[in-house]
């Protein structure tokens, strides 16, 4: 029985029937199987939730203990539970803490949902392992070839050289709380910066939730009224929308910075205010999207979650069956 036959898109979300159960649904639905913690995939109010117990510690994070209504289902990577008719487990998709795709396994043939991934080397999560399955379902989120991220460690050479070049600025660095945040922190470190590195509030519950798991982070200081003009020639991290409202002008002479993947765009980067644009992605990259199909080895790729048309043109060029699977409401622009 091939997966179409037991898949269907729904308004909700993507539906499994031979299963009863919605991956990453939009609206509160009965039972959900999350693949990450990032609000354009996990909502709260489920009724049964299963997820890697690191998602959940996030969805608890974001949402409080009661952010589902009957059943929290941790799942290891690897582990096989039955839900209605389907095979279901998690596998490690390197995007952020937790990060999985979901294998659903159902009268003979196999369907993996990447949820969001990367295949970079990251010390703040499991890496990316391919599954092998009879239909990938792939998000493509940079699937442009313009896309082609560079190595983190020049990105990171390149805010530590602007620090030195400019040491009476504060560097004010817009970066997603959850992932980014974290994975920013640990290469700055890794590059040998042992200084505080500066919070705004939103970023402090789950930098602590990364230490819980063992992710070292090193000296962080939230940033606060009193110690907020002292900051020149300091990083202080926070939100993008924190950026440019009126947080950020008690801090001393602000260089402001950026780390996206859509930070390739230098018209995006202008149009947002951002003197120091830093190219990092917690997605695939082109070469990493088309390199992943050839590894994962499905013969049929679904394509979802961002520039469709491109990858399912090359997929098709290359050997695969695909096609575009469109969903609404997932957001590309969370990075």
């Amino acid at each position: 029985m091939h997966p179409r036959d037991w898949i269907e898109v729904r308004p909700q979300g993507v539906y499994c029937k031979a299963g009863d159960f919605y991956i990453d649904p939009m609206q509160p639905v009965n039972r959900a199987v999350v693949t990450h913690g990032h609000a354009d995939h996990a909502r709260a109010g489920h009724g049964h939730v299963w997820a890697t117990p690191e998602t959940l510690a996030i969805m608890r994070a974001r949402y409080g203990e009661t952010h589902y209504l009957m059943t929290e289902n941790p799942l290891a990577y690897g582990e096989v539970v039955q839900i209605g008719d389907v095979r279901v487990s998690l596998h490690p998709a390197g995007h952020i803490l937790g990060s999985a795709q979901a294998l659903l396994e159902h009268g003979g043939s196999s369907i993996v949902f990447s949820g969001d991934y990367k295949r970079r080397p990251d010390p703040t999560c499991t890496p990316f392992e391919p599954v092998p399955c009879d239909v990938f379902v792939t998000e493509a989120t940079f699937a442009l070839p313009v896309f082609r991220h560079p190595p983190l460690e020049d990105e990171i050479v390149r805010l530590l050289v602007s620090l030195a070049q400019f040491p009476e600025r504060c560097h004010l660095i817009g970066v997603y709380a959850l992932g980014k945040c974290q994975r920013l922190i640990c290469a700055l470190r890794a590059a040998g910066y042992g200084e505080t590195i500066y919070l705004h509030g939103a970023m402090q519950r789950l930098c602590e939730l990364y230490e819980s798991f063992g992710i070292a982070l090193g000296p962080l200081e939230l940033v606060t009224p009193e110690n907020a003009k002292t900051l020149a020639g300091k990083i202080v991290l926070c939100p993008p929308s924190a950026l440019q409202d009126r947080w950020s002008r008690k801090l001393p002479d602000v260089l402001t910075a950026a780390a996206s993947g859509w930070m390739r765009i230098r018209a995006r980067a202008k149009q947002k205010g951002v003197e120091l644009p830093l190219v990092v992605s917690d997605h695939a990259d082109w070469d990493e999207l088309t390199q992943t199909l050839v590894d994962v080895g499905a013969p049929e790729v679904w394509v979802t979650h961002g520039r469709d048309d491109a990858l399912v043109y090359y997929a098709q060029n290359h050997g695969f069956k695909a096609q575009g699977l469109h969903l609404l409401g997932y957001e590309d622009d969370s990075e």
